[in-house]
């Protein structure tokens, strides 16, 4: 597993994300164990430590929410030093020191379940895409996301599937276009190409150079589609023999077209999935059903 860079636009989506944790968690008041109990001149060393085999995702924030901490105190931002021992994209197992936080001991714990919060999380994302990834060695095709993530979230829940091996679907609406059931039934007729074939002049008028991608849940309606000669077909809901016929009917009719499987993905199911010949499989259960993964504070 190689690093992930992660992008401008997701830093700040983080950063305004962490802001949004920070005053859940202190609003005007503060952290008022601290303030009652830990001397203010105590410091302290902690490590943040892999409980369970995974795939980081995430700890590129540390610095970020303790720097966004240091902010709200009005201190100098490297009154905590973050040191990070392993990056995004690096498997860990139990005990594997993951970073190195320095500083006062009040800073540190009142930071520290925000740092975990993402954390846990974010690796969750990455170890299940992971597992996915890992099922579907050798063969052609790439496991994808999808929008089912959590409001506001969506670029860190895209960094953390690249994390795990995974492939970024559409980041939203505004940047892909697929023609799903519900666009075809509010077009009260017309075949599928027809769909295709309005959604491409349209791209066309609009100087947008973007992949037409239609949804079919049936054979006749993915025949349909080919005569159009779609960038990608979104097979939705098909068993393994329909994904065959599926990839043989596009291999003579449309080579170019791209074949998507979507629908019943699990880890017991995608292997066979991906063996019938399809180029992508996408997996909602990345963002919206991925366990956390287990990470504690040992303080030295």
């Amino acid at each position: 597993m190689t690093t992930v860079d992660i992008s401008t636009a997701a830093l700040a989506s983080a950063d305004k994300l962490i802001h949004l944790a920070l005053a859940e968690d202190l609003e005007d008041r503060g952290d008022l164990t601290c303030q009652a109990t830990v001397p203010s001149n105590a410091t302290a060393v902690v490590k943040l430590v892999a409980r369970e085999n995974g795939v980081l995702g995430g700890t590129v924030l540390i610095k970020r929410v303790y720097a966004a901490l240091c902010e709200r105190q009005q201190i100098p931002a490297d009154t905590i030093q973050v040191t990070s021992h392993v990056s995004d994209g690096e498997r860990v197992e139990p005990g594997t020191p993951v970073a190195t936080v320095a500083g006062p001991v009040s800073l540190l714990l009142t930071g520290e379940r925000v740092v975990l919060n993402f954390v846990i999380h974010l690796s969750g994302v990455a170890s299940m895409t992971a597992r996915f990834v890992q099922r579907i060695h050798g063969s052609r095709a790439v496991i994808l996301d999808t929008r089912k993530t959590l409001p506001g979230f969506r670029l860190l829940h895209k960094y953390a599937v690249r994390c795990g091996g995974g492939s970024n679907h559409r980041m939203g609406l505004f940047d892909g276009m697929l023609i799903k059931d519900n666009h075809l039934a509010a077009r009260g007729s017309g075949s599928v190409a027809d769909a295709v074939a309005t959604a491409r002049a349209w791209l066309q008028i609009q100087a947008l150079d973007l992949p037409v991608e239609v949804e079919v849940d049936t054979l006749d309606q993915l025949r349909d589609a080919l005569a159009e000669q779609p960038e990608i077909v979104l097979l939705d809901n098909m068993k393994p023999a329909q994904l065959q016929t599926a990839v043989m009917l596009r291999d003579k009719r449309s080579p170019r077209t791209l074949l998507e499987a979507s629908g019943g993905v699990n880890l017991e199911t995608v292997g066979c999935i991906a063996g019938t010949g399809v180029d992508r499989i996408s997996v909602g259960a990345l963002t919206h059903s991925a366990p956390s993964l287990d990470f504690g504070y040992d303080w030295l």
